[in-house]
């Protein structure tokens, strides 16, 4: 039975996926990024979620991505394989493949498309959690899949003994202390934020951490402040929060469209040199004049040097 060695605490930032050209991994700019993430401190990193673009991305390139990433973190962290798609073959395929690699968990979203219901939920992750190589989280991403994974589903989908947590992206903060409180039922199952800006919030509250897209950028500033949150420093919480949140007013809002903070995120990592910006079709990277602001913005936030 899959388990995780210790419970997963910190940031885990969800790590961009560089790309070249179309279905072609940058793989120098991976090589780059993850190393500039792990100089942050960070206390594991996720590939394969929502900032790396995965539901866009050819299978064969993310099994690529999957193996490079893991070779190269090669246990200093805990690896994390985001694996959800619409196939439960694929789901499989990936899940297998970041086993072999060196994984250390696995991430998955309800299937979307489709409307299920919570009974096929629960259906659907009682099926694959025991039938998987290694331990899983739970992934409620109810912009983008369409379905929220409700609280009597999580409920009982605890009971999988292979299921070691959540991350939460849906913003309600009154959802997320619903899972703080079921958390008691199962004392080591981690609970963590997906927005950012809800990072000390989160862990002051009692949460376990954050999956923060700002951290590929900025890794020392989130695990800053999750440790200033953690000890219950208030003072250096406001301050770094504040900081969180001028990223998060400023640079991410370049752009018209709701891509604008991959976009906004890959365009800066382009001019800090650290990888290419290309992005997944039918997603295009950010022009000339919207550039201008990224530089314009990471020159304000001193994240440019």
């Amino acid at each position: 039975m899959p388990s995780l060695p210790k419970p997963l605490r910190g940031v885990i930032p969800p790590m961009v996926t560089p790309l070249s050209k179309p279905d072609t991994l940058d793989e120098r700019g991976v090589e780059k990024l993850v190393e500039h993430i792990l100089e942050g401190g960070v206390h594991g990193l996720f590939v394969l979620g929502t900032t790396g673009e995965a539901p866009g991305l050819a299978h064969p390139v993310r099994h690529a991505l999957v193996r490079q990433v893991c070779a190269q973190v090669s246990g200093r962290v805990p690896v994390l394989v985001g694996i959800t798609d619409t196939s439960m073959t694929e789901t499989f395929h990936l899940a297998t493949t970041a086993a072999e690699a060196g994984a250390t968990a696995l991430v998955a979203a309800p299937p979307f498309y489709f409307p299920n219901g919570q009974p096929e939920l629960v259906e659907y992750f009682e099926h694959l959690a025991p039938a998987l190589p290694l331990p899983l989280f739970l992934y409620n991403m109810p912009t983008h899949t369409k379905t929220f994974l409700e609280v009597g589903t999580v409920r009982r989908l605890m009971a999988q003994e292979t299921i070691a947590g959540i991350k939460d992206s849906s913003g309600d903060m009154s959802y997320f202390h619903e899972l703080l409180r079921l958390r008691a039922e199962r004392p080591g199952w981690a609970v963590l934020a997906g927005p950012e800006t809800l990072l000390a919030e989160s862990v002051l509250l009692g949460g376990d951490g954050g999956v923060c897209g700002g951290a590929n950028l900025d890794p020392q500033l989130f695990v800053r402040l999750f440790e200033a949150a953690d000890c219950g420093n208030l003072p250096t919480v406001r301050e770094l929060h504040a900081r969180v949140m001028e990223m998060a007013c400023t640079l991410y809002r370049i752009g018209r469209h709701g891509s604008s903070f991959i976009k906004s995120v890959k365009c800066s990592l382009s001019e800090l040199g650290i990888c290419n910006d290309f992005m997944s079709e039918p997603m295009h990277r950010f022009r000339e004049p919207e550039r201008a602001l990224v530089r314009e913005t990471l020159a304000r936030l001193g994240l440019l040097s």
